[in-house]
C-alpha cells in the first residue's frame, strides 16, 4: 500500500497546474511534466515520451492540466491543437486504463454552441465553433473511449497570477493606456485557478481507494461542470479588475462585431455547476468574492 501514492501531474506550469503543484502535494507525491518548469520535460505531441515517464513513474492517479489553449492560433494550427488536445488525451488514456490508473482531466465551456442564455449543463449537446472546442470535444470522447476511469471538469474564463489571462492582460494595459475598448456581449463566470486546483483536491480526497491503495471514480466518473458562481461580460470583469486597481482608465463597452478574432467565441459561456455540488458537495464563491482575495493576494507584501 502506498502511504504517499505517486502522482502525475501533465501541464504543471500552467496557471491551473501550477496551483496543482500545492494542492495535490496534500495527496500524494506529485510528479510534474511539462515543456520546462518540471520535472520531467514531455512534449505531449512525442508519445513515446510520455508512454516512457508513465512507465517509470507508475502512478495511482494522473492530472492532465496540459492543453493547446492559443484559441486563435488554434484555427492555423489545426494539427498541432489536435495531438495536444484530443490524440495525447487518448493515449494518456489508454497507458492509465492498462495499469489501473484514473485520470482527471480539464476541458472547456468551448465545447458548446454559446447560443442561448441558459446556463450549460453536462449532458447538454456540444457544438464547438472553434478548433479549440472541436479539439478539446475530441479530447473528451478520447479519454472517454479510452478504457480509463475518468473525470472531466469543464471550466471557463479562468484567471490566475501566472501564465497567460485576462487578469493579467488587463493589468498590464490599465498601467500602459489610459482607454479600452472592452467586449460587453459575452457572459462567463470568472474563475481563479486556486479555487479550480482546490476543489480538484476535494473531489480527490474523496475519490480515495484504500482497497486500491489509491484512488478511483467508480459510479462517479463522468463530466463535471467547475466554474465560479455567478455571470459577467469581460467588461463587468475588467471594470472589477480596474477598480482593484484604482486605475485611470476609460472603459468603453463594445460589441463582438467590433472585435473580430479568428476563432469564434461563445456568447453565452455560463456553466450549470450543480452536478458537481450534488455528487461532492463542491461548490465554487461567486466570481466577485473569488476575484477579491485574488487581488488581495497579489498586493500582499
Amino acid at each position: 500500500m502506498h502511504d504517499n501514492p505517486p502522482i502525475l501531474l501533465f501541464g504543471a506550469k500552467g496557471q491551473v497546474g501550477w496551483e496543482l503543484r500545492r494542492t495535490l502535494s496534500t495527496l500524494g507525491s506529485v510528479t510534474t511534466a511539462g515543456i520546462d518548469g518540471a520535472d520531467h520535460h514531455v512534449d505531449l505531441t512525442d508519445l513515446d515520451s510520455i508512454s516512457r515517464l508513465v512507465a517509470a513513474v507508475k502512478p495511482v492517479m494522473i492530472v492532465n492540466a496540459a492543453a493547446y489553449t492559443a484559441v486563435d492560433r488554434a484555427e492555423a494550427e489545426p494539427e498541432l491543437a489536435q495531438q495536444v488536445n484530443a490524440d495525447a488525451v487518448g493515449y494518456i488514456g489508454k497507458l492509465a486504463a492498462a495499469i489501473g490508473c484514473p485520470v482527471l482531466h480539464y476541458s472547456t465551456d468551448y465545447v458548446f454552441s454559446g447560443e442561448g442564455n441558459t446556463p450549460w449543463r453536462e449532458q447538454d449537446k456540444p457544438d464547438p465553433r472553434s478548433v479549440y472546442g472541436r479539439t478539446k470535444l475530441e479530447g473528451e470522447k478520447a479519454l472517454a473511449a479510452s478504457g480509463a476511469d475518468f473525470l472531466i471538469l469543464r471550466t471557463a474564463w479562468v484567471y490566475g497570477a501566472r501564465g497567460a489571462n485576462f487578469l493579467l492582460t488587463m493589468q498590464r494595459l490599465f498601467r500602459e493606456r489610459d482607454h479600452l475598448n472592452i467586449v460587453a456581449d459575452q457572459y462567463g463566470a470568472p474563475t481563479w485557478s486556486r479555487h479550480i486546483a482546490e476543489a480538484t483536491a476535494q473531489i480527490l480526497a474523496q475519490s480515495r481507494r484504500p482497497e486500491k491503495a489509491g484512488f478511483g471514480f467508480c459510479d462517479n466518473r463522468g463530466i463535471y461542470h467547475l466554474t465560479a458562481a455567478g455571470k459577467a461580460s469581460w467588461y463587468e470583469f475588467a471594470d472589477t479588475i480596474r477598480q482593484g486597481m484604482e486605475a485611470d482608465c476609460k472603459l468603453t463597452p463594445i460589441t463582438t462585431a467590433e472585435y473580430p478574432c479568428a476563432a469564434a467565441r461563445p456568447a453565452y459561456s455560463v456553466l450549470n455547476n450543480e452536478r458537481l455540488r450534488q455528487v461532492f458537495g463542491v461548490r465554487l464563491p461567486p466570481w466577485r468574492p473569488g476575484l477579491g482575495l485574488c487581488l488581495a493576494e497579489q498586493n500582499t507584501p
